[in-house]
């Protein structure tokens, strides 16, 4: 069977954004100004969900491999619950406890998203092995960027709709269903393509020197930006002392990460994957350097930073998951345990970025919003937000440059 076009991973990967961090953004302050519900009450149970979310990846990344005789069954299954589940969460009211319906809602949400998005980037490893010479780094550039400018859109979709209907999360939820069933249509004929028959525990993934190399390597590069991106609203709010400034700012980090996507994917088949992650995680050091010395105002200054430092973001979505997939391809060519894995370990750094540097902000003092915080605890937020990631992405780069990546090993 002919196989899909490239661009079919790429909407198919907006879908996916879309139903990712931009739920993070709006389902919270949707229940609290529709319903009433407390921000406390809806922490908690996005707290709980996290820890769900994060647990059950390595167990959708078993399911997906059994399931790959019927994967096209499968994704359509998880679509449809993923668009049932957007649906409820936005579009239908509660007929249950608010509380208990966006829990619900979410559970749903969150585990066809995880579902889906293990199934696809396994499905990338086959399909890109086709390919030839360099096909992982040119299928991850058409995904990324696809994906980046799905996040982007969804990010400020509802705000652009409250001026054309009075429900426009309702709308939101309707545009998110056409986009699915584009996506699902995008990429029907890759999911019917054979499948490695072999299964991979992720024991055989664990055991594999380069692997568990390259695991460590997404677990220290993605925590920076876990951590930026829990305290980038305080960031821009406090430190910066630009309230309203954190939309546009925030779109523009991820449109830069869009368009360099594409050149990132050409400087890695020109000059190597390793070498052009190296200059993109040096890029990303060098942008959040100058981050530190920021203060009140400089709101043009840190404009520049977003789109140096979403370029940088780029080279890591692009390059990263195309090195894990061209070694999968040799190891573990099913790969959903292992994209099971990888997935575990890009939420973990969520989780764990909200568990250190939170408490860290209220000891010394720190008052979101209006109020106003101690100088200490607005320097302490600047190095939070900047240095700490320049000194955990200096670890990542030194690990990578110490990690033997060349044709033999990623293929």
């Amino acid at each position: 069977m002919r196989a899909a076009p490239l661009s079919g991973y790429a909407v198919f990967a907006a879908m996916l954004t879309a139903a990712g961090l931009p739920i993070y953004i709006h389902a919270p302050k949707f229940y609290v100004d529709q319903y009433g519900v407390s921000l406390a009450a809806l922490g908690s149970v996005l707290f709980g969900l996290r820890l769900l979310d994060v647990v059950q990846d390595p167990a959708l990344g078993w399911l997906s491999e059994r399931l790959h005789r019927w994967r096209s069954l499968a994704v359509l299954a998880a679509v449809a619950l993923l668009v049932a589940s957007m649906a409820a969460l936005f579009a239908v009211v509660p007929p249950v406890a608010p509380l208990l319906w966006f829990a619900l809602s979410l559970t749903g949400l969150f585990t066809a998203f995880s579902f889906l998005t293990i199934t696809f980037y396994a499905q990338g490893v086959s399909r890109a092995g086709r390919m030839g010479p360099g096909g992982h780094v040119r299928l991850a550039a058409w995904r990324e960027t696809g994906g980046l400018l799905g996040v982007s859109v969804a990010a400020v979709a509802p705000t652009v709709l409250m001026t054309v209907t009075e429900a426009p999360f309702a709308a939101f939820a309707l545009g998110f269903g056409l986009l699915a069933a584009v996506a699902a249509v995008a990429m029907w004929r890759d999911w019917s393509l054979p499948a490695a028959p072999e299964t991979t525990g992720w024991r055989e993934v664990l055991a594999d020197a380069v692997a568990r190399r390259l695991l460590l390597l997404a677990l220290i590069n993605a925590t920076p930006v876990a951590v930026t991106s829990t305290l980038f609203l305080f960031f821009v709010e406090s430190r910066l002392g630009l309230p309203g400034w954190e939309g546009p700012l925030l779109v523009l980090f991820f449109l830069s990460a869009a368009a360099s996507a594409p050149g990132w994917g050409r400087a890695a088949r020109r000059f190597g994957e390793k070498p052009a992650l190296l200059a993109g995680m040096g890029l990303s050091i060098l942008a959040f350097g100058f981050a530190t010395l920021l203060g009140t105002g400089d709101g043009l200054a840190f404009a520049a930073i977003c789109v140096a430092s979403g370029a940088a973001l780029g080279a890591d979505m692009t390059l990263l998951p195309a090195i894990f997939a061209g070694r999968m391809a040799q190891i573990a060519p099913n790969a959903g345990q292992a994209f099971g894995l990888w997935s575990f370990v890009s939420k973990f750094t969520l989780a764990l970025a909200a568990v250190a540097v939170l408490p860290l902000l209220q000891a010394a003092g720190f008052e979101p919003g209006e109020a106003a915080s101690p100088e200490r605890a607005l320097v302490l937020l600047s190095l939070l937000y900047a240095a700490l990631p320049c000194a955990l992405k200096l670890v990542a780069l030194a690990l990578l440059a110490a990690t033997p990546l060349n044709r033999e090993t990623i293929g």
